[in-house]
């Protein structure tokens, strides 16, 4: 028997923290629930009008897309509880920002995997602005990186957003391989 559900909520959903720069270059933090690769190059996040983070990508048409890890969930969460306007956000929580080669948006050192996009198209959906950028770099700390020298997930151990639950939690380890498994039924 199933059970249905009206509060949609599915995991794994990753916690993205998206760097700005406001008009004075002082850099935003903001941990946003919706977002994710949108095909190839392109990454999609929804966000409401009215955040400092929004205006800042209307400003600079720039952002960065850092993923959560274990190691700073706290700070994470922190950034999805106050609000850009809140002075020194970056410095309390001991995060340091620079300025990314690709785009005008800062990366956070501390977080080890960061997207760095270009926005590409900005429009309004589902009750909130719908921003799609271009990923012109991924940078990666070389502590998540595995001996083949790509990113290891088990080392990065990304956070997700359990929806229905409100907790945080990683993903375990591989348990199949890719465009290989399913070869059995061709």
């Amino acid at each position: 028997m199933r059970k249905n559900f009206t509060d949609i909520g599915f995991f794994p959903q990753p916690v993205l923290v998206i760097g700005t720069y406001d008009a004075n270059g002082i850099p935003n933090a903001m941990n946003v629930g919706w977002g994710g690769m949108s095909g190839g190059r392109y990454v999609t996040i929804h966000i409401s009008r009215n955040h400092k983070t929004t205006d800042n990508i209307f400003l600079t048409q720039a952002f960065t897309m850092s993923f959560a890890d274990r190691a700073h969930l706290e700070e994470a969460d922190y950034f999805g509880l106050v609000s850009g306007a809140v002075e020194n956000k970056i410095e309390k929580v001991g995060f340091h920002a620079v300025q990314s080669k690709f785009v005008d948006a800062p990366v956070f050192t501390e977080l080890p995997l960061t997207l760095e996009c270009r926005v590409a198209e900005i429009g309004e959906a589902f009750g909130s602005i719908r921003i799609v950028g271009e990923v012109l770099n991924m940078s990666a700390d070389e502590a998540i990186l595995g001996p083949d020298g790509l990113v290891d997930a088990d080392k990065l151990q990304a956070l997700s957003f359990d929806r229905v639950r409100r907790v945080y939690r990683t993903l375990g380890g591989v348990v199949g391989k890719a465009y290989a498994d399913g070869e059995k039924f061709l």
